[in-house]
């Protein structure tokens, strides 16, 4: 039985409860939980057509909150970069891969309340998933976030929480909340179900390409949980003997905003202790995190990766965005930042996510 494990201190919890957080240190969680068995091509043929079909690979199973979410198509862009189209999940993000554990989670615990917090797409995951649950759910989103994304969440049913300030300041109000008894505490970056529903992205990848994976995967970070669910899907295969090698992740991070990429810079293996400012803004919304709490981890996948970090200025995101449009892709401007980084490599094989469709966000200015 899975369970939930401090990465920092060894402290342990029953998944059964609602502790959100180490009791000891306060960090995130992760999972101790092993891959019931191996996967092989053969076995998926006639299964469901969702994420669901990686049953041995996931912590939960028979799930009954499922919107259909995952297989999302890959295509290619170039020779050697292809896109998997992300955007096309039931609320038109990636973050509905983590959302679904979450919820489904959440159901079988029948908590009070379920409460969440974000800069939009995985609010708007948690909201829709809750909807499909029947739980009462409250999203903590920062001033300033795109009313698209406020207007869908609240669409699904979801109380909005609109707090003064920045992402930081949003995730303490949330935190807070959590607190309180009877609440479940829908994270995407505390609860380590998360990470293990971002992994089947990776898992699909494996699928479509017929058993294997290209040279690098990229992947926009702010508070990493692709990335993250990424390395726990190559680590699983590679153990499983169904890879060779696993591929380098690239990482990438708005230049306005890239804690990570400037401690990776460093050779750190956290982040840099640098003053409190201003929030720098950045049309990447979704990944201007500047002090993401599982950043030790992050780093350290990339590095084990082989890969790096690359940032992005305002200017590419802008470009990016319409190329892709000029592509027939309308991606929301922080899913346009790994074509931007990486669209002109001509070297190596690599899949970049679109994972948000254009009419989150709109056209960047």
């Amino acid at each position: 039985m899975a369970m939930y494990l401090c990465p920092q201190d060894g402290t342990r919890a029953e998944t059964t409860t609602l502790t959100w957080c180490c009791p000891v240190c306060r960090g995130p969680w992760d999972l101790d939980f092993e891959v019931a068995g191996p996967l092989s091509l053969n076995s998926l043929t006639g299964r469901v057509n969702s994420l669901w079909r990686y049953e041995e690979a996931l912590p939960l199973a028979s799930p009954a909150t499922t919107l259909g979410e995952g297989r999302t198509p890959l295509v290619p862009l170039t020779g050697t970069v292809t896109a998997k189209l992300d955007f096309l999940m039931p609320t038109l993000s990636f973050k509905d891969r983590g959302a679904v554990m979450l919820a489904e989670l959440a159901r079988r615990l029948s908590p009070e309340r379920v409460i969440a917090d974000s800069s939009g797409n995985a609010g708007t995951a948690v909201a829709a998933y809750c909807a499909r649950a029947s739980l009462p759910c409250t999203v903590y989103v920062p001033e300033g976030t795109s009313p698209k994304k406020t207007e869908q969440i609240r669409a699904h049913g979801a109380r909005l929480e609109i707090v003064p300030g920045g992402r930081e300041a949003t995730a303490l109000a949330a935190r807070t909340a959590a607190d309180a008894p009877g609440t479940f505490y829908a994270s995407h970056v505390f609860n380590p179900y998360f990470l293990h529903g971002t992994k089947t992205y990776v898992y699909e990848m494996w699928e479509d390409l017929g058993g294997r994976l290209p040279d690098a995967i990229a992947v926009p970070v702010g508070n990493g949980t692709l990335l993250l669910g990424a390395a726990l899907a190559t680590a699983e295969l590679h153990a499983q003997g169904l890879i060779d090698e696993r591929p380098a992740l690239i990482a990438v991070q708005a230049e306005a905003v890239s804690p990570l990429a400037a401690a990776f810079r460093a050779d750190a293996d956290g982040l840099l202790d640098t003053p409190a400012g201003a929030a720098t803004p950045t049309l990447a919304e979704g990944i201007a995190i500047p002090r993401p709490p599982r950043a030790h981890a992050i780093l350290a996948a990339v590095r084990e990766s082989g890969g790096t970090f690359l940032t992005v200025t305002e200017d590419q995101i802008r470009t990016a965005q319409l190329d892709l449009a000029a592509r027939g892709f309308y991606v929301e401007t922080t899913g346009v930042a790994c074509w931007a980084a990486v669209g002109g490599w001509t070297d190596r094989s690599v899949v970049v996510p679109l994972c948000g469709a254009g009419l989150k966000t709109g056209l960047a200015g």
